[in-house]
């Protein structure tokens, strides 16, 4: 008799519970299924966001994991599992281990971001967080610079994703905006010519858009000439120098000089 009532609830047991998984295990081969295809879809757009590769693989398979552990969440509560306890555990775990690694995560969601927008690339010289160089490397946690004078700077991505970044990199071409101060009593438009010469003569210096050169101000001391010329990226640096003393060169053989700042002291005698 005990073995016929064991037998029967057991059969009532199978017939309550087994609708309930086959609708599971249906929701776990579609969800399944549909998971494959966001994996898909999302390698797909950063395809066409040209992300980097070493971080393609790591994103399709933290948003395959999490999702996949939702499912199974789901599916476990369609049988009848209670899960109210073990998702308050989950939650506890991950607010524990978030709020011991926030600093972390917080670097890491910033290289992320930096991945998938692309500011800057490796290559390109930048100026960020007070420092200025060549991006050597772009890490998880940290961006690494490298500086003019050769130093190796680590900037940590949180702050990196979130600050100004001035990319000196992305545009071919620049403008190198210069003034020489003269004298007052010196010729403005022979020193004009002279500065026109040396740009003129000078075949980095891009024809299009054309240099403008001008009196940019009457100072205290000196008559300021403005130049502003369109150089190549690359030549930014070099042009500078270049102008600079060559310019200075010409001021010396054609008589114009370069005052020095004056200021007139007057003594008065009690």
């Amino acid at each position: 008799m005990l073995e016929q009532n064991t037998i029967q609830k057991a059969f009532e047991m199978v017939l309550e519970y087994l609708p309930r998984l086959a609708l599971a295990l249906l929701t776990l081969v579609a969800g399944l299924w549909l998971i494959r295809l966001l994996v898909k879809f999302v390698g797909k757009v950063m395809d066409s966001r040209k992300v980097d590769e070493s971080l393609r693989p790591f994103l399709k398979s933290v948003i395959s994991v999490v999702f996949k552990v939702l499912l199974l969440i789901s599916v476990m509560g369609m049988i009848g599992i209670e899960m109210t306890s073990f998702i308050a555990l989950i939650g506890a775990v991950g607010l524990s281990i978030g709020m011991a690694l926030s600093g972390s995560l917080q670097h890491f969601a910033g290289g992320v971001l930096l991945l998938i927008y692309e500011p800057f690339k490796k290559g390109d010289f930048i100026e960020a967080q007070g420092h200025k160089g060549t991006v050597k490397e772009l890490q998880i946690f940290n961006t690494v610079l490298n500086t003019i004078d050769n130093k190796v700077v680590f900037i940590p991505n949180g702050p990196l994703s979130t600050g100004t970044v001035v990319n000196y990199s992305t545009e071919e071409r620049r403008r190198v905006d210069m003034v020489f101060g003269i004298s007052y009593n010196d010729d403005i438009d022979k020193a004009k010519s002279i500065i026109d010469d040396v740009l003129k003569n000078q075949p980095k210096v891009l024809k299009d858009p054309p240099y403008v050169i001008g009196i940019s101000e009457l100072a205290s001391s000196s008559v300021n000439i403005e130049l502003r010329a369109w150089v190549s990226t690359s030549d930014i640096v070099d042009m500078g120098f270049y102008l600079n003393e060559t310019i200075k060169k010409e001021f010396d053989k054609n008589g114009i000089s370069i005052p020095f700042p004056q200021m007139d002291v007057h003594l008065v005698k009690e």
